[in-house]
């Protein structure tokens, strides 16, 4: 349970006046009377801004309907100048022209991207098409009764549009007649489908529909309005109709449409058209030479509904200002009462601040206790691990030292011998030897003094060569009789680490290595270096390699497969928690030919000054 004092509980508002109410309801009366005021004015605006936005569809739709029938429409005149079709229409009955003229036709209608094309007799007959190798091929049929026909016939250019009597598929068609010499001998038909162009329109919202200058509905993306018409036909007009075959009579049915001027007085050319229960928003471009009328007609629901939408959000803002000015009323009285309840909980939030502060700062001091006290800790073992590692090498380092003495006593025997004898060459070669035997010792002294003096924190560009190589003295003499394979690389790989420290992995690895092939008769140990933007120290040795259980805590403080008091387990561990400072990682894993394999991967480092990571 917590002593602080609970935070002060708001008082309960008090109950509003009865006059605030009638504010209400005079607010609301005002916004529905705004509302039915300015409704029909908003809607007018959004149904023109929705005719607006769809003006450039219809402006585009016109402009690539127009584009592909003028691009077509000079197709015939081009295709009839050939004169293979002069030979053809000669000799319609010819075996050999007949085959070849479809085969063209057709690879000319495929490269021309148009429906069909074909070749009309004097008579209109077809005598050669592109469409000869399907169900419904022209050849043999007779179109003596569409106008382009006759036109074209009459040395000028055919054009038509119509409901394909034999495909059953809407076309436009372009004629031009074949002259031979100045004798019109035929007629070249080019058809141009226009579903794609449907296709394209369907993908707006609005509907887009061409209307010819018999108000007949000839194109739309909506299929149910096709041969449907916008205003009553006269008999001659139906009599034109069936005679040329353009629509079957029996499909020609009123739509419906309805049409009025959205708003004569602004001249926006917009119209406000009605087909049954559905409102639309028109507009209509011309293309001349078909006599083609293209409407777009854009659905009135979303553009009413954004009237309402913001006839609403008018109401409201009306409403939210009256609410406000109606609650300033009486805002002072409950501003002071306020303003004494805020100062009392900013005393009492004071004073818990305070208070957590002290703790925050309490608990800090002691994590930075702690921290100290293992990095302290951490220091100790690493130089416990040292001083380990030395004590294993006494025996070794004791044999290393006692042979150079006894030989530099028998040297200095024989050279004092040798001088009193007047062998004064003799006696200066024993005390070069000597002087060499020394120097060793000296180095030995100087990697021992190195590696057991306490590292430092800082870490810089370190080469690896030299520490794999001051690794090596420093084992040689527990290395003796050991095939140790090390083929260091030509050029000096650094790394990011601290010298002396990577020096003890080095031999915590060497050693590890050595206990493991201490029952071989011919133990073999081979280190790697390698470069690259991870720098990498690998060791390996031939013996018995790792079980599952070591390599799962191979690093665990106090860890160790040897026998009891031949190690404390914290070699590995040391050289792990090392290595991860150095921003590095130590793995172990069993090496597929046999053994152990340990890698030391560090952070790569451009070459640098030694001493600056020398520790």
């Amino acid at each position: 349970m917590s002593d602080r004092p609970a935070l002060p509980l708001s008082r309960p508002r008090a109950t509003r006046p009865r006059r605030a109410i009638w504010v209400v309801v005079i607010l609301a009366v005002l916004a529905l009377a705004l509302i039915l005021a300015s409704l029909p004015r908003i809607e007018r605006l959004y149904l023109r801004q929705a005719g607006a936005e769809d003006a450039a569809t219809l402006r585009l739709a016109t402009q690539v309907l127009r584009g592909a029938l003028e691009r077509t429409q000079a197709l015939p005149a081009l295709i009839a100048d050939r004169a293979i079709l002069q030979q053809l229409l000669a000799e319609p009955d010819n075996d050999g022209i007949v085959p070849f003229t479809n085969e063209l036709l057709r690879q000319s209608a495929l490269s021309l991207d148009v429906s069909d094309i074909y070749v009309l007799d004097t008579e209109g007959r077809t005598i050669a098409a592109s469409n000869y190798r399907t169900e419904h091929s022209f050849v043999g049929e007779s179109f003596a009764y569409r106008p382009y026909f006759t036109d074209a016939m009459g040395a000028g250019l055919g054009r038509f549009h119509a409901l394909g009597t034999t495909s059953g598929q809407r076309g436009y068609f372009f004629a031009s007649p074949v002259i031979d010499d100045t004798r019109i001998v035929g007629v070249v038909v080019v058809k141009l489908r226009l579903d794609a162009f449907e296709e394209t329109w369907a993908a707006s919202d609005a509907t887009i529909m061409v209307t010819d200058i018999n108000n007949v509905i000839f194109l739309s993306d909506r299929t149910d309005w096709h041969f449907r018409t916008t205003a009553p036909m006269g008999p001659r007009v139906l009599a034109n109709i069936t005679a040329t075959r353009q629509y079957p009579v029996s499909m020609l049915s009123p739509l419906g449409l309805e049409v009025e001027r959205l708003d004569p007085d602004l001249g926006f050319g917009l119209e406000l058209a009605h087909v049954g229960d559905e409102s639309f928003v028109s507009q209509t471009a011309l293309i001349a030479a078909p006599g083609w009328r293209v409407t777009i007609l854009t659905p009135t629901g979303p553009a009413i509904q954004r009237a309402w939408t913001a006839g609403l959000l008018l109401a409201l803002m009306v409403v939210m200002v009256g609410l406000v000015a109606a609650t300033m009323l009486g805002r002072r009285a409950r501003l002071i009462e306020r303003l004494a309840a805020e100062q009392s909980l900013a005393s009492l939030l004071e004073a818990r601040v305070a208070e957590r502060t002290g703790e925050l700062k309490a608990e800090v001091e002691e994590r930075r206790a702690t921290e100290a006290r293992l990095r302290k800790t951490q220091a100790e073992l690493v130089q416990a691990g040292k001083l380990a590692a030395l004590g294993q090498m006494s025996a070794a380092l004791s044999h290393e030292f006692n042979q150079p003495l006894a030989a530099v006593k028998s040297y200095a025997e024989n050279a004092r011998t040798f001088l009193d004898r007047g062998r004064s060459d003799e006696a200066r070669s024993n005390i070069e030897r000597i002087s060499g035997l020394a120097d060793r010792m000296a180095s030995i002294s100087k990697h021992l003094r190195n590696f057991a003096r306490r590292p430092g924190d800082k870490t810089g560009p370190v080469p690896l060569k030299p520490v794999i190589d001051d690794a090596l003295e420093l084992m040689a003499a527990r290395l003796r009789g050991v095939d140790v394979v090390y083929p260091p690389p030509e050029a000096e790989v650094w790394a990011r680490g601290g010298r002396v420290r990577l020096q003890q992995v080095v031999v915590n690895l060497l050693g590890n290595a050595l206990d493991a092939m201490e029952r071989l008769e011919h133990p073999r140990i081979e280190i790697t270096l390698s470069g690259g933007e991870t720098p990498q120290i690998a060791v390996r040795d031939i013996g018995p390699g790792l079980s599952e259980e070591a390599l799962a805590q191979a690093f665990d403080p106090f860890f160790t497969t040897k026998e009891p008091g031949q190690g404390l387990g914290l070699g590995l561990s040391i050289s792990y928690n090392i290595v991860g400072d150095f921003g590095g990682r130590l793995s172990a894993e069993n090496h597929p030919e046999g053994g152990a394999l340990f890698c030391v991967t560090l952070e790569a480092a451009a070459s640098g000054t030694p001493e600056l990571a020398a520790e």
